[in-house]
């Protein structure tokens, strides 16, 4: 059994979850603004969900089908969001992430997502990341290209939430690329 490795970055621990994080998650994840810009997250997210989300984890990262890790700010050591790499085939993940509102704009989400971004190249040997959001909101897009991240395309009527189509913008970011950015 291989255990998740924690990853460092200047002011941020991101670790694999623990049950002890359901609350916060649930707390969290539950935000309408966190929720209602995510198509990944169930709007509302109701009790229980979390723990069975956080169950998951272990098999998804021993299949190296996915990497989830908890944002911590190193000064509180509190959890601030969840970063992750799922999708994990043919040497391709897509990156996803969010962080409690309560701590917007100060570049975590940005930081956060480089270093898994950093993870999934060196550790898992990917080829291309991608990630998408929604086309309502803007601002996760502006952090996916701080990272590097190209937009490739807008897809209409990509997802139905709460009996709304709405689009969705893809972006990704390949090995290559990655590489002669760090140089």
């Amino acid at each position: 059994m291989f255990k998740q490795p924690n990853v460092l970055t200047p002011r941020l621990i991101l670790r694999p979850f623990e049950l002890s994080d359901t609350n916060k998650v649930q707390k969290f994840a539950g935000n309408a603004h966190i929720a209602m810009s995510s198509a990944n997250i169930p709007y509302p997210y109701e009790d229980g969900m979390a723990g069975l989300w956080i169950g998951s984890h272990s098999a998804l990262w021993q299949k190296r089908e996915a990497a989830h890790f908890a944002i911590v700010e190193k000064s509180s050591t509190q959890l601030i969001g969840c970063v992750s790499l799922q999708n994990i085939s043919f040497s391709r993940a897509q990156l996803g992430y969010w962080v409690a509102e309560a701590h917007w704009n100060k570049g975590y989400g940005t930081e956060a997502a480089k270093a898994a971004i950093n993870f999934g190249f060196e550790q898992f040997n990917l080829d291309c990341i991608y990630a998408q959001h929604l086309s309502k909101d803007t601002r996760p897009g502006k952090v996916l290209e701080k990272i590097g991240m190209r937009h490739v395309s807008t897809k209409r009527d990509a997802v139905r939430i709460e009996h709304v189509s709405e689009d969705v913008e893809y972006y990704e970011i390949e090995r290559l690329h990655h590489q002669k950015m760090a140089i």
